[in-house]
Parts: C-alpha cells; structure tokens; sequence
C-alpha cells in the first residue's frame, strides 16, 4: 500500500484535510495539478470568503487562523437583505447572535497561503504529508480491500482511501462514477475590491434588484488610502458580464456606482477583475466504496448564503474525526458504516439550505410583477418576525 489516504485536490478543503488528519499515525498524499510554488503563494482570485464563528474555531484548531494577519480579518457584524429600487432592507444583526460579530471575511487565497503553511508545518513535525504536484488523477479503481488512482503523468498508487476535494466539477468523483445534480443559472458573477465614499459600517449587502444582483462584503479600510473598502459581486447574465471586464476602470467604477444607485457614492476599482460561472452542484452520493467527497467537491453553493466553504470545512471535520477514531480503534479507515455515517450527515447539515437557496434564487430573479410583490412582503414579514431573524443570525454564525 503505498499509502493510507489519497486526496485529490490541494485546494483549501484538501489541504484542511490533510491539516486534520496529520499526527494520527496514517500515510497521507496530496495530488495537486499546480506547481507547489502556486500553493505556497497562491495569487489573488477575487474571491472574498465569509466564514462562520464556527468555521473560525476549526481554523484555529487546525493551525490555520493563527497564520492571518489581524487586519486581513474584517468582521461581518450585520447582514442587509435588499429588494429592487427600495430603500428598506431586511437586517440581520449580530445582537441575535451570542457575537461581537456574526463571522469573518478573509480573502480566499489567504485562506489558501494560511492552510499550505499548516500542512507544511505539520509534514516538518510528523512527516506522514506527501505532496504529489504538477500531477491529477487520471483514472480510479476502487474494491473492498483499496483504491487505485492513475495520474496523468502515467503513475499508479495505493491506498485505502480515496477523498476527492477539486472543486464542484471534480474530475475525481466523475471518475467514479457519481452522477451529480447541476443548476446552470445562466449566470456568471463578477468580482473586484473597490473603495467607495459610504462607510458600510461592517454589514453585508445582498441585494436583488432588478436585472442584476449585488452582493457587498465589508472590508477593513484601504490600507493606502484609509477609504471604505468592499469586495463587490455582480450577476448578470453571462454575456452581459464578458463586456465588464475589459472596460475601462473610469467607465467601470461610474457604471458601478451607478448599479448601486449611488448608495455607496463614488467608487473606485482596486484590484484585478474575476468572473465565474454561477452554478449549483450536488452530487446523488457523496461516498462509495473506499471513496468520499468533502469541499466543493461534495456540495456545490449558491454563493448568496456564503455557506460554502463552512459547510466544506463542517464535512471534513466530520470526515476527519471518523478516520481517526476508525484508525484508533483498530478499525479500517474505509469502513462502509463511518462512510455511510459522514454521508448522513453532511447530507443533513447541507441538503435543507441547499434546496433553500435554489427557492429564494428563483424567487429573487424572477422578475414578473407577482414574484417582485411576493419577494417585497416576504422581506417585511422577515424583518417583523423576530424567531426567523435569530435562525438566520444562528446560521450565519455557523451555531448548531
């Protein structure tokens, strides 16, 4: 056996993984088509990531929070739910929390910069952590006694787990055969760091309005100026948003203000700027024999409850912790009832909000004058009913 876990995919969930599961005695390989370098340095994307209390307690346990720097960590204190042209907004505070804060924004490739230096560290101290880079899985096999894994580059390994942790459109779990549920929204979101002249006092904006959704997440001040500083989400449909991109910034950041109806005031644009596609993934199983999906991999958000990356960091924690109570006891680490057990869970803590949000979605881009009524009178009745704010506050801060 060449080793005891193969993960494919060193994005920050497989890392994560790898953190969680380092000193427990078991042999662990990260299979990664990027040259090391771009995990150890990896580049701005665009993407700005809202983790939960609960989240930021996983992180400091596996060694990763402590590695942010303390101004890279803006806190998201409220939340503002936004309909069309209305000034009224659906606020979520953090008082119906038991927080200072309901969670925390940090930049993804933070994220993944922190996670690569706690693996590092952790194959320095207990050296059971391969990284396998430049290389993917190719081919896999996988039977009651291990599974077997062809790289591209023609290398054949061993193990007696398999976890696919690259992304929701995982070549991995499609190797195995897992059939997976896809929602093309037909969307695509664009994203950039911009300054702007209203403060945004630490709340998240995601607003439906008309034609387009926008989504704000607080930032710290620009260290160079001291402005209010966002990262901004767009979505349009996909051939509306290509044009954006190459626009020039003075254009761009006029035509931005002005499809936040100049609630923010002048904005500027301060970073490079990053489309993806806008769609929904959930796969039909996520294990097999001798096979699990964690990540992306396992559940593919909608990005409007910021619940991806949680809802990640939540599965292999879970995933984790069956390992090494498997290992612990004597027991295989690939036994179909662990597997089965990380699988009915995840599915609980993930399928409701799932579903969830492809309704409010739905019922917050359709534009017929009914949906516009409904979706106004569902925010008021929202705002008014305390109970449902205190559950959303609850899962945003990631409580269970």
């Amino acid at each position: 056996m060449d080793y005891d876990i193969l993960i494919s995919g060193a994005g920050p969930a497989g890392l994560c993984l790898a953190r969680a599961l380092s000193g427990s005695g078991l042999s662990i390989a990260l299979i990664e088509p990027q040259p090391e370098p771009a995990l150890q340095d990896p580049a701005f994307d665009g993407r700005e990531i809202a983790l939960t209390q609960h989240s930021a307690q996983l992180l400091r346990r596996l060694g990763v929070w402590e590695r942010f720097d303390p101004a890279d960590l803006s806190p998201l204190r409220d939340a503002r739910v936004l309909n069309g042209a209305s000034p009224f907004a659906m606020v979520i505070g953090h008082q119906l929390s038991r927080h200072a804060e309901l969670g925390w924004l940090v930049s993804n490739h933070l994220i993944r910069r922190a996670a690569y230096a706690a693996v590092a560290e952790a194959r320095s101290t207990h050296g059971d952590i391969t990284l396998i880079t430049g290389d993917s899985v190719n081919g896999v096999h996988t039977d009651r006694d291990l599974a077997q894994v062809r790289l591209a580059s023609g290398r054949e390994l061993r193990a007696r787990l398999l976890v696919a942790a690259d992304s929701r459109f995982s070549a991995t779990r499609r190797a195995m055969g897992i059939a997976a549920d896809l929602h093309d929204f037909g969307r695509s979101m664009l994203v950039c760091v911009m300054t702007h002249d209203a403060p945004h006092d630490h709340a998240a904006w995601e607003w439906f309005d008309h034609g387009q959704t926008l989504a704000l997440l607080p930032m710290n001040p620009d260290p160079a100026s001291g402005q209010h500083r966002s990262s901004v989400v767009l979505t349009l449909p996909s051939q509306e948003i290509d044009p954006m991109l190459t626009q020039p910034a003075a254009d761009f950041n006029r035509a931005m203000a002005e499809r936040f109806h100049q609630r923010l005031g002048a904005m500027q644009l301060l970073s490079t700027r990053h489309v993806y596609p806008l769609v929904a993934v959930y796969p039909r199983q996520l294990v097999a024999t001798r096979f699990a999906c964690v990540g992306d991999a396992a559940v593919g958000m909608h990005p409007v409850t910021a619940h991806g990356f949680n809802f990640g960091l939540l599965g292999l924690d879970n995933l984790a912790g069956l390992v090494r109570a498997a290992h612990a006891s004597g027991r295989d680490i690939a036994n179909p009832a662990d597997l089965a057990r990380y699988e009915q869970t995840h599915r609980r803590a993930t399928r409701p909000l799932y579903l969830a949000t492809q309704f409010i979605t739905r019922l917050y881009t359709d534009e017929t004058p009914p949906a516009r009524l409904l979706r106004s009178a569902a925010l008021r009745l929202g705002e008014r009913f305390t109970p449902f704010k205190r559950a959303v506050a609850a899962s945003l801060t990631g409580a269970h």
